[in-house]
């Protein structure tokens, strides 16, 4: 299993990006999962429905299973925030697993950087992204694919994918 990040700031188009190379690394035969941060108060269950009202009781973990999916939804109640590598550890075996978001985390990423978004690019300073995807202009010695050239957005991210051991063994030696 190999992990590439997605990072970028908000508006970017991490999400538009990562949902038009998933079928294209689909179509390659490679299965792929995403680990999504989330920077506000999320849900991903419907007020009134069962499981809404089982975490809402204080259930500490709801799972929801049918023929079609399963999900488990785990409340933090006040704890502390998983770290990454914990988050990794949680996932289903695959052959790539995209993390979008988690942009100060050492991993290694590929930045989307849109120049209208008006925010400076993220490279510059952070030494763990190693290409960019972007509709810009930009000078740079890192490797750059346009936005909208997701077979090469794709070979990217196959061509700086790591281990997910090396990453796990990252945290390890950080901590």
């Amino acid at each position: 299993m190999k992990v590439i990040g997605i990072a970028g700031w908000s508006g970017a188009g991490k999400t538009t990006l990562i949902s038009r190379v998933i079928p294209y690394l689909r179509q390659q035969g490679l299965r792929v999962s995403v680990i999504k941060h989330a920077h506000h108060d999320f849900d991903v269950d419907l007020p009134g429905k069962d499981s809404w009202v089982h975490r809402q009781s204080g259930a500490e973990e709801v799972l929801v299973s049918s023929a079609n999916r399963w999900a488990l939804m785990h409340e933090l109640r006040g704890a502390v925030e998983p770290a990454l590598p914990e988050l990794l550890k949680k996932m289903s075996p695959v052959d790539l697993v995209v993390i979008e978001g988690f942009k100060s985390e050492p991993h290694r990423k590929i930045e989307v950087y849109r120049e209208a978004n008006g925010k400076a690019p993220l490279f510059p300073n952070d030494p763990a992204i190693a290409g960019i995807a972007t509709d810009a202009s930009l000078e740079t010695t890192l490797p750059v694919a346009h936005l909208d050239d997701i077979p090469a957005v794709a070979a990217m991210m196959r061509q700086y994918a790591i281990p997910v051991a090396d990453v796990l063994a990252a945290s390890v030696s950080q901590a």
